[in-house]
Parts: structure tokens; sequence; C-alpha cells
């Protein structure tokens, strides 16, 4: 098996070979899908979470659940990638909702919030999309993208954003969709 390094693109095909030998329980695959993921997921728990602390034990329970999950991982429904930043964010959001202090920010405050965790490199290697994505982003109604911000970015929930926003929740939820759809257009070739 080639050495991963830190240095490799997001989406190599490696991911998902090494999801469905961690499936098998190879712990050598795991170990090599952590150390080819890590820094990514981290820097999701971190941006939901803002907490490094409690963002590297969301971490811990993140790989945990990789680990119990792998086999349910299927490469025709989504891209490794994907898949794995769903179970982060999912976790992060799931301790986020835990804490008894839960506050969300004010849908406006959204944009403001620093965005955290990834290296310059990692981050010169993604500038080609991400700078097409905040283009895309840019083209958005400024309320859908605040709103597009709170829920994938803050873990708001539909209703949360309703409740702050001051609308009804069908709006919302429709908003939220059709500015979905209109970056999904924007970011197709």
């Amino acid at each position: 098996m080639p050495q991963h390094t830190a240095t490799a693109t997001a989406d190599e095909p490696g991911l998902d070979v090494w999801l469905g030998r961690v499936a098998d329980g190879d712990q050598r695959a795991f170990e090599s899908l952590y150390r080819a993921s890590a820094s990514r997921l981290l820097g999701i728990c971190i941006r939901v979470l803002h907490d490094r602390d409690e963002a590297e034990d969301a971490l811990q329970d993140v790989y945990v659940r990789i680990w119990r999950k792998a086999a349910q991982f299927d490469p025709a429904r989504a891209a490794a990638t994907t898949w794995l930043a769903t179970i982060a964010r999912n976790t992060a959001i799931d301790r986020l909702r835990a804490r008894p202090q839960h506050q969300l920010a004010p849908v406006e405050l959204i944009e403001a919030m620093p965005d955290g965790g990834d290296t310059p490199l990692e981050s010169t290697e993604r500038a080609g999309d991400r700078s097409r994505l905040e283009t895309c982003f840019d083209t958005l109604e400024p309320r859908r993208r605040r709103l597009i911000r709170a829920a994938f970015f803050d873990g708001a929930t539909y209703e949360e954003l309703a409740q702050r926003a001051g609308s009804p929740l069908g709006s919302v939820k429709s908003w939220i969709r059709r500015g979905l759809l209109q970056l999904r257009a924007c970011l197709e070739p």
C-alpha cells in the first residue's frame, strides 16, 4: 500500500479503499485513513464547536463512529470525504446541542465567524475549489447566504433559524433549498 502523506489531496481514491478495509477491521487502513483525514475533520469540529479542546474530544468520537459505521459507507451514494465530513459535522453538532449553555449566535454574525482548521498547504490545495464556491456563494441573496451558513457551519436547525429570522418555518426551508439549488447549478460544469 502506498504511503499517504499530509500533502495528499482530500479526494484521493485511497479513502474509499481504506474505508472498505476499515469495515473489515483493518487497523492499518484505519491509521492511514486517520492520517489522511484528521486535520480536515478537526477543522470541521472546530468550526462547529468554536473550542479546540472540545473539537479534539469530538474528533475522537468521530473516529469511533467511523470505525463502527465504515461498513455503511457506499461510494455510489457519496464521496468518502463527504461521508467523513458528515460524520464529523453531525458529531460536533450533537456535542454543541448537548451543552447546557447552548446558545446560538444571531444569523447575521455567522459570516463574521472565524474559519479554522486548514493548514496553509491544505488551503492552497483547495484554493481553486474554494474560490469557485465563494464566487457562487456570493451570487446568493444575502438572507439565503446567511441561513445556509448558519445551517451548515453553526449547526442550527430549520426551527432555530426560523425563530432567529422571525420568519415562518416553511419560508426558511424554501429559502435554504432554493439557495442550495442555486449553488449546485453554479458549481456544475
